[in-house]
């Protein structure tokens, strides 16, 4: 893989972390806790979650969440903006369900990473990764919050760990997710909405996933 595309879209020997942002609006309201937590941590890659505004807002806001990410060599993967990616220097974005990353491919490829998530069965996951998914993400909440049951979320990413050569990202809804999903051989350990309103702060809730990532592999 090459380094623009950094380790995301790669196979890697050890598995790592993906962070999750929040919805982003004033990126300098999280640049400072975003630094401490992308220290805290072995993190593959970040994917910039943005607040709804104007397209130059965005790409922006983007410039400026790339300038703390990609000098630590961590990939920026934006959510489901391929649009604003090229432009705003990003290495990639996140497509929710097979048809997005469809029509996202040719903004995409070959440079720039293509993420799938959103993928609700077996059958979609491998649409995703025969559309030309990078890496595919299974047991992110959708926009009511709702998720699958953990033992099937654990059941997918066994088989597809076991299967195909697409790396896959688990998403853990809580520190109590990172040991058994570690263990089904996903590739990446997502870490969502609860690392940012952890009360002991965020890069102190990345440490102790890191901590889990490390004690399960062991």
């Amino acid at each position: 893989m090459s380094a623009k595309r950094r380790d995301i879209a790669g196979s890697k020997p050890r598995q790592r972390l993906y962070l999750v942002t929040p919805a982003v609006g004033d990126h300098a309201l999280i640049v400072g806790e975003l630094e401490r937590a992308l220290d805290a941590g072995d993190i593959a890659a970040v994917l910039l979650r943005l607040a709804d505004d104007g397209e130059r807002s965005l790409i922006e806001r983007t410039k400026h969440i790339a300038a703390v990410v990609q000098p630590r060599n961590i990939a920026l993967v934006v959510d489901n903006r391929p649009d604003i990616v090229a432009h705003a220097g990003a290495d990639g974005a996140h497509l929710t369900g097979v048809a997005k990353l469809a029509a996202a491919l040719a903004l995409l490829k070959p440079e720039r990473i293509a993420g799938a998530g959103g993928l609700r069965s077996r059958h979609d996951a491998m649409l995703a990764g025969e559309a030309g998914a990078d890496y595919v993400m299974f047991g992110e909440p959708d926009r009511s919050g709702r998720r699958t049951s953990f033992e099937e979320l654990q059941e997918r990413l066994t088989w597809w760990a076991e299967l195909f050569e697409i790396p896959c990202v688990a998403y853990a809804a809580g520190k109590d997710e990172m040991t058994p999903l570690v263990r089904t051989g996903a590739d990446f350990i997502a870490l969502g909405d609860w690392i940012w309103s952890a009360p002991e702060g965020a890069a102190k809730a990345v440490t102790a996933a890191a901590a889990s990532l490390d004690e399960a592999m062991t």
